[in-house]
């Protein structure tokens, strides 16, 4: 009977160590990149409107249809992110106009009102080009070229935005204290009209501290 107590003691400690390194683990920040898009699918994304603007051809993701926006609804971080580097390789086709917002929320139609939106558009009639902080710190020129992948860089830390295409810096704004719209949320890509065509792959998250 001592036997079987000791045993039942020693595996019940056992069990508790493995529980609690298991939350550790969780809880713990993760460093590195961090994919999110497997290459694949949409899991751990969700649209509201017109879905069928996304889909996923060749490891990346498609952008073409009516106006919709996709969310990354996934585990990491529970898809709320304050400080990051986030970036993506883009590809725009002549006159496609999109776009990736930060520190945003699900909605599901019209045009996000949480966050900002970092432009994505090359050649197209609206005149604010990749990189820009939309409608407030805009880039007039453009840094990248349509049919031609480039990776384009978010980071967010403290009150600072930074934009960099193809590793070099085109954009920093720097968020007032009072009317910004700085706090977390999630990332989203945007379908802008039916006429606009861009890819998306190799997106991920870097966590920096708050």
């Amino acid at each position: 009977m001592t036997r079987i107590f000791q045993y039942l003691m020693t595996f019940g400690a056992a069990l508790l160590m493995v529980c609690t390194l298991s939350s550790m683990q969780q809880k713990a920040p993760k460093k590195g990149w961090i994919k999110l898009f497997d290459g694949k699918s949409l899991d751990g994304w969700k649209v509201g409107e017109n879905a069928s603007t996304f889909t996923v051809e060749d490891g990346a993701i498609v952008v073409f249809g009516p106006r919709a926006h996709l969310f990354y609804d996934g585990p990491v971080q529970n898809h709320n992110f304050k400080n990051f580097q986030y970036k993506a390789t883009v590809m725009t086709k002549p006159g496609a106009n999109s776009g990736m917002y930060i520190h945003t929320e699900y909605q599901q139609d019209g045009w996000p009102s949480k966050g900002y939106e970092i432009q994505v558009n090359n050649s197209h009639t609206d005149w604010h080009r990749t990189g820009s902080v939309y409608g407030i710190q805009d880039v007039k020129e453009a840094p990248a070229k349509d049919d031609k992948w480039f990776t384009q860089e978010i980071t967010v830390n403290g009150n600072k935005i930074t934009v960099k295409v193809d590793g070099k810096t085109i954009n920093e704004y720097t968020v007032p204290a009072e009317g910004g719209k700085l706090s977390s949320g999630t990332f989203a890509l945007q379908g802008h009209d039916p006429k606009s065509k861009v890819y998306y792959k190799d997106i991920m998250v870097k966590i920096l501290p708050d």
